[in-house]
């Protein structure tokens, strides 16, 4: 049970001890799993409300917080399916605004995995398909659905006819699954990355999509056009430039003018554009540029350049700002450092031993003030000597508790693992 968490609710566990025996057969790549799944549960994907669908390496998760705050600000009522959850596995299905009960998601689970019996699912399919249940069998104005890993065979590239689809950041990750040598797909890295992410395109549905290198932009246009999706690319279909004022956002039908989100970090505004840029270019649902601009002030994503509020974890850096962060990749790494420029920062990091472990120090090279190296509960981790003259401390608190009285800001980051962790020690639970 280490990834899927627990649950005080009996009925939950018992379905989670069952989810949790779950994997991904070797080898086995494909939706004819998920589509046979979904028929016996009789097909509840192809009667949802409106979808927006967002794929992406980077910021995919944000793009749906906006989307969801927009639509919610319009007076609309929303279902949301976002991954990973951080400390409980409610958090991935939202119906009609609020995070599933302990109740519908016992029962929901049960029926789903009955019905997979002899079928061999994946943890994600059965997440899946009792997500569309959820969806299905209440009501709501419109669907926002994060891609999983990848796109082309993601267990939610089963939807058809969406409002729009979208394509936030792309970089480089879980390249033991998206870059597995295969005939006639692109070799050039980052170009089968948007290669994957452009699966969920569909014929007639909007491609929303952030500027790319030239190579990806083809790939992903040259994808869309073979199955008939019309693609929208910044920089060529919609502009959003960012200043201290706000985001001047525009496109072929006219211009607006928005303001900076809540949320930390530059690349929020391209996250809150991009949502921006979806709901523009689709006609199912009519969002107001004031209920844009609500939205993007009302957005909230955990565990991404989140500060941390006092709490039993933060009560043991003294005069410190802590963030929290989940990103583990080159690009994130990007981020928290513009996010950091010219501040020197203490890092507690704890990332899986499958990933980069310069990731993130390497951005941050020169203003790291100390570097602190901590386990990531219930998974392999990168020790100390991963990272350049790293202390190796026992866990995140033990890290906070020796900091020097500095007045430094700290940030814990490297794995969304540890990520949900960190919040649950502090009793920060996503709501």
């Amino acid at each position: 049970m280490k990834d899927f968490a627990r649950s005080d609710d009996p009925r939950v566990q018992a379905q989670l001890d069952r989810l949790g025996a779950l994997s991904l057969p070797t080898g086995r790549l494909g939706l004819a799993t998920i589509r046979e799944l979904l028929d016996r549960l009789g097909n509840p994907q192809d009667a949802l409300p409106p979808v927006f669908h967002v794929a992406g390496t980077n910021g995919k998760g944000s793009t749906c917080a906006y989307l969801r705050a927009m639509l919610e600000a319009q007076g609309l009522t929303v279902h949301a399916a976002t991954k990973p959850h951080l400390v409980r596995y409610n958090e991935r299905i939202r119906v009609a605004g609020r995070l599933i009960d302990d109740a519908l998601l016992a029962a929901l689970l049960a029926q789903v995995l009955d019905a997979a019996d002899g079928l061999d699912p994946s943890f994600f399919e059965v997440t899946t398909a009792a997500t569309f249940l959820a969806f299905h069998r209440a009501p709501a104005d419109a669907c926002v659905i994060e891609v999983g890993l990848g796109g082309r065979f993601d267990a939610t590239n089963v939807l058809d006819h969406q409002a729009a689809c979208g394509i936030a950041s792309l970089g480089i990750d879980h390249e033991a699954f998206l870059l597995v040598p295969e005939d006639g797909v692109p070799t050039e890295p980052l170009e089968r990355i948007g290669f994957e992410k452009a699966g969920i395109a569909r014929a007639g549905v909007p491609l929303v999509t952030q500027a790319y290198p030239p190579g990806v932009t083809r790939t992903i246009a040259n994808h869309a056009a073979l199955v008939g999706a019309p693609t929208m690319i910044r920089d060529a279909d919609w502009f959003a430039e960012t200043s201290e004022d706000g985001i001047a956002y525009r496109d072929r039908t006219g211009t607006l003018a928005l303001p900076l989100p809540a949320l930390a970090g530059a690349h929020q505004a391209d996250n809150a554009a991009l949502a921006v840029a979806m709901l523009r270019h689709q006609d199912r649902v009519f969002v107001t540029r004031e209920a844009m601009s609500a939205g993007i002030r009302a957005a909230r994503w955990p565990a991404r350049l989140q500060r941390l509020a006092p709490g039993p974890l933060t009560a043991l850096a003294q005069r410190h700002d802590v963030w929290l962060d989940g990103g583990h990749n080159p690009d994130a790494g990007e981020a928290i450092a513009r996010f950091f420029a010219g501040q020197p920062v203490h890092l507690v990091i704890g990332m899986l031993a499958s990933k980069d472990a310069g990731a993130i120090v390497t951005p941050l090279t020169g203003r790291l003030a100390s570097v602190s190296a901590v386990p990531v509960p219930g998974h392999d981790a990168h020790g100390p000597d991963a990272f350049t003259s790293a202390e190796s401390r026992p866990s995140v608190a033990a890290a906070l508790a020796v900091l020097p009285d500095d007045g430094l800001p700290v940030l814990i980051a490297g794995s969304l693992y540890l990520a949900g962790e960190v919040l649950r020690l502090n009793e920060e639970f996503p709501d």
